[in-house]
């Protein structure tokens, strides 16, 4: 029976213990979600022109998974703008200001149409960019 009560108080001691350190310490940071941030995106031209445009929606787990392939992580839509028509998409990523990026460009086309681009982070645009054949609108220096 004593060697009972030993192995109860003891195990009660360590539940205890661990419910104390529970409390003290709350779950690691690995095991939250990171907060997401509204990204805008917007690109339009001067005139009407069907353009490629390059984003990223998706944050890539580290820079070596995203030099290895960037285009499996930068998408590329085909769209008509204009200075009426104007592309925009919203994403969520967890670390814009390191892998928010918009490109809109005219490839080979020998009528460049000028183009604008904005980025916006959580309603604050945060980087506008202009060229004739193409715009890039990115935080970081690629």
């Amino acid at each position: 029976m004593r060697r009972v009560l030993r192995r109860h108080r003891a195990i009660t001691a360590i539940s205890l213990t661990v419910a104390a350190t529970a409390a003290v310490f709350p779950a690691t940071a690995a095991a939250e979600e990171p907060a997401l941030h509204d990204v805008t995106y917007t690109v339009y031209t001067e005139r009407p022109f069907f353009a490629d445009i390059y984003y990223r929606d998706t944050d890539p787990p580290n820079f070596g998974d995203y030099s290895h392939n960037p285009y499996l992580f930068s998408p590329k839509a085909e769209a008509e703008l204009g200075p009426d028509q104007p592309w925009v998409l919203n994403v969520k990523l967890a670390n814009p200001r390191h892998w928010a990026m918009v490109l809109g460009t005219s490839g080979r086309s020998t009528e460049p149409p000028n183009f604008h681009c904005t980025l916006a982070i959580d309603g604050e645009v945060v980087v506008t960019n202009s060229g004739l054949k193409g715009a890039l609108c990115s935080l970081r220096l690629w």
